[in-house]
């Protein structure tokens, strides 16, 4: 979800620094932005690298006019510096915004998490994309504060008439956080009241007035309850919930259920890479082929006599390479459903499980690619003491065909099962941190826990993947040094396309992937006798 809302400019300087600073978005307040009323929870923007949002003009980003400088979070928002450009659109900027024609902040953020409440979307987490400058704020407490038109010289604001988007505007000191006006207050926002009923009998409320026969005919039937037997008769009685529906709406909670939601064990398990923006393939240079070998030539050192020759290898490289794959998946809703419908939830939770196929797609394509690769171990049986076994060849061997260590385990749901019922002649367990017998020593082989796709097996970090093959059979598990195999992977987006013909909306996200066995004998599949 892209939001966009505005906060206050402080600080405009036109002299050679060229600065602009000011409040981008305040905290608890509401204001209308794209999505509808939204309020942000104080601390829930954050910038990953500040020195890369840039500062537009009226979100259009093909016209950047500033980069951020600094960022800061206080109790009542969220404040920016950002240097303009020197360019002649900086300089429209810088003279735009001196005479308030252009006097508003307004962000762009991507919402992470929120919480629909009564009146307003809550947003507890978001990621700040980009700046601009407006003409119109979105939050009452928008307005330029402070105009720094030179080195020397302030510029006094004259006091606009006040309107639903204006507020006061007062001059302040060259450093916002130096001195501060006192500002408008912010408009307090009730939240959504909760109706607390009183736990008390019929016959001890107060009664209300008969007015009409539609209350006289209330009290005449509650006066005859007066015992459990009346009640179980006007319950069965022929004027009931079920002879009058109309009366007893079905309540839909804003709950919803789902089975689809699973973590990317197998790419977690991987090293990552940003993948280039351009280019349908990629290529790493390497001295090692793709069948793990050394396709190339490396240096040589040997031992020589005295005064003997020295060995002369030239290094002789090539190239490893990916394949880039689009992943995308779509979604077609009516123009009925988008306009009539007033839950937010139904928006999210259709965005939510778009971002899951994804996940599960590219996540099954990576185990596809694993298993494409890398060597198998020595047949071992399905059981505790196979998985043992194979950990052990297989820690050493991956050490000692690529130089790095194992470091990961990853496993299907067959293997997890295993590993958790997995007991020693005691009948202790010897994964499972559970302990049957509180006063038995316990088995320190890992740590599996019942509530959790994550743990260890013999030094190894456990990941379990449900896209692994079933049971416990070939490749439903493999050990891997994560420098062997790395999934360079571009960000997600997402595209809506209207369609003039039926009225329709088809919502589709899509990115794109690429994966390189960089070491295949970095990676170990399980083999089953």
């Amino acid at each position: 979800m892209i939001l966009t809302f505005s906060g206050n400019i402080e600080a405009v300087d036109s002299s050679e620094r060229r600065m602009i600073s000011g409040k981008i978005a305040p905290y608890g307040e509401v204001g209308s932005t794209s999505a509808g009323k939204v309020v942000f929870k104080e601390g829930s923007i954050s910038a990953a690298d500040p020195s890369r949002i840039k500062l537009l003009m009226s979100h259009d980003p093909s016209n950047p006019v500033g980069r951020m400088t600094s960022i800061q979070s206080n109790k009542d928002g969220l404040y920016a510096s950002f240097k303009v450009s020197a360019s002649s659109r900086g300089s429209d900027a810088i003279l735009l915004a001196q005479e308030q024609l252009m006097d508003g902040l307004s962000v762009g953020v991507e919402v992470t998490a929120s919480e629909p409440t009564k009146d307003y979307l809550l947003v507890t987490a978001a990621v700040l994309r980009e700046v601009s400058l407006v003409e119109s704020a979105a939050f009452p407490s928008a307005a330029v504060q402070k105009i720094a038109a030179s080195e020397s010289e302030t510029v006094e604001q004259t006091q606009p008439t006040e309107t639903e988007s204006e507020a006061a505007v007062t001059t302040a000191a060259e450093n916002p956080t130096e001195e501060k006006t006192e500002e408008a207050a912010a408009p307090v926002v009730e939240a959504a009241r909760k109706i607390i009923r009183p736990s008390v009998l019929d016959s001890q409320r107060v009664r209300t007035p008969i007015t009409n026969m539609g209350s006289y005919t209330e009290h005449k039937i509650k006066a005859a309850l007066g015992n459990d037997d009346s009640k179980l008769y006007i319950t069965a009685a022929d004027d009931s919930f079920s002879t009058n529906p109309a009366f007893n709406p079905t309540q839909y909670l804003s709950e919803f259920i789902t089975n689809t939601r699973f973590p990317r064990s197998a790419i977690d398990a991987c090293s990552r890479g940003v993948l280039p923006p351009t280019g349908t393939t990629i290529n790493v240079p390497s001295l090692v082929d793709s069948n793990g070998g050394l396709n190339g030539v490396a240096p040589v050192v040997t031992v020589e006599a005295e005064a003997g020759a020295v060995a002369n290898t030239g290094m002789v490289t090539e190239y490893l390479s990916g394949t880039v794959s689009k992943y995308s998946g779509m979604n077609t809703l009516s123009v009925e459903l988008l306009e009539r419908t007033n839950d937010p939830n139904f928006f999210a939770e259709l965005t939510n499980q778009l971002q899951v196929a994804y996940m599960n797609a590219t996540d099954a394509a990576v185990i596809s690619a694993i298993n494409a690769t890398g060597f198998t171990s020595t047949g071992v049986a399905a059981t505790a003491a196979g998985l043992i076994s194979y950990t052990a060849e297989s820690t050493a061997n991956v050490y000692k065909n690529s130089g790095y260590f194992a470091q990961n385990f990853v496993g299907s749901t067959g293997i997890y099962n295993l590993l958790l019922g997995a007991v020693d002649t005691t009948g202790r367990p010897i994964f499972n941190a559970y302990q049957p017998n509180p006063s038995a020593l316990a088995n320190a082989a890992g740590m599996v826990s019942n509530n959790s796709v994550r743990g260890n097996v013999l030094g190894l970090d456990l990941y379990v993947d449900r896209f692994m093959t079933a049971g416990v059979a070939d490749n439903s598990a493999f050990i891997l040094a994560p420098e062997a195999f790395t999934v360079y992977e571009s960000p997600q987006a997402y595209m809506s396309v209207n369609k003039v013909s039926n009225l329709q909306v088809e919502i589709a996200i899509y990115g794109f992937m690429s994966t390189i066995a960089k070491i295949p004998y970095g990676i170990c599949r399980l083999n089953i006798n």
